[in-house]
């Protein structure tokens, strides 16, 4: 099959690209610099050039592919509204491509559902809607497009992909730890944050294009939810650092744009999932990667 993936160079996509290859797809990869470029050709990916924003190039990939994954995101903390504005723009201009094609159509999201008071399962639908919720609300307007003739599936990932150069979430709080000298948690710590391993999230993204059908929303979710002292206490010791609660209304201060994301609780499950890909995550633990040097053999090579 011959898919376009935006995203083909970053941490999940890289990964899901690694899958797509081993399992004799034709990839097209997004790229945005020379040095992604480069890495995807080395890989034996075809190279489209173009980023987010350039939403022709972005057309013209989908319109050539028999699949897309978009797997992009700007993440840009500092300025929410333009990362939101890209990833509506993409999902916008992916979907109205493919309508009538019934071609597959995966894109990333989340499993952060605020204020449910349970864990996230794939049933419960994104209460994020129009171009200035969370995400630009891409998740509900990809789902859109199923009655248009998309197949659609939405992946919605654990807030923390882990392992060895993972640059996300757990990299950010293990920076502001040795920054700050003291690693730190929320209140008592018992907030909770989903993880998996990147080489089972690049997997199910695989079996997901094979295998899942029009409308499904899959969890890449290996563990349901790990405390939030739990993670700070493992960086610790990965660090030799002291461990400490942190006030709410101090979070901010503290871990910066990090302070509202690791002050949430939030858990969630892959049961269904697992049921229908027959996705079994295999991959290290999050504490286990971070007790094995996956952060601090980050900050060794970026010293």
């Amino acid at each position: 099959m011959r898919v376009f993936v935006t995203g083909a160079s970053g941490w999940i996509g890289s990964a899901a690209v690694d899958e797509l290859l081993a399992a004799g797809h034709e990839v097209t990869g997004l790229a945005r610099s020379e040095a992604s470029a480069t890495a995807l050709t080395a890989k034996g990916v075809h190279v489209r050039r173009g980023d987010l924003d350039d939403l022709g190039s972005i057309r013209a990939g989908a319109e050539a592919a028999e699949a897309v994954l978009h797997l992009a995101n700007k993440h840009d903390f500092s300025n929410p509204a333009a990362s939101n504005a890209a990833e509506r723009g993409a999902v916008q201009t992916i979907g109205d491509t493919l309508v009538g094609s019934d071609r597959p159509f995966l894109f990333a999201s989340g499993v952060a559902i605020p204020n449910l008071g349970r864990a996230i399962t794939e049933n419960d639908a994104y209460p994020f809607h129009g171009p200035d919720a969370p995400r630009g609300g891409s998740e509900n307007l990809a789902l859109e497009f199923v009655e248009r003739g998309v197949r659609t599936v939405c992946l919605r990932f654990a807030p923390t992909v882990h392992g060895f150069n993972d640059h996300g979430f757990v990299a950010a709080l293990a920076a502001i730890a040795r920054d700050k000298g003291v690693s730190g948690y929320v209140a008592n710590g018992d907030n909770r944050w989903p993880a998996v391993h990147r080489s089972d999230a690049g997997r199910l993204v695989a079996r997901g294009l094979e295998t899942a059908p029009a409308g499904t929303i899959l969890h890449a979710v290996a563990e349901e939810g790990i405390t939030t002292r739990e993670i700070a206490e493992a960086i610790g010791r990965a660090f030799s650092l002291p461990v400490a609660s942190i006030a709410p209304e101090d979070a901010q201060e503290h871990f910066g744009w990090l302070g509202g994301f690791f002050g949430m609780d939030v858990t969630a499950t892959s049961i269904l999932t697992r049921e229908l890909t027959g996705w079994a995550p295999t991959g290290p633990g999050l504490i286990e990667d971070i007790d094995a040097g996956a952060y601090s053999a980050l900050a060794a090579v970026t010293e």
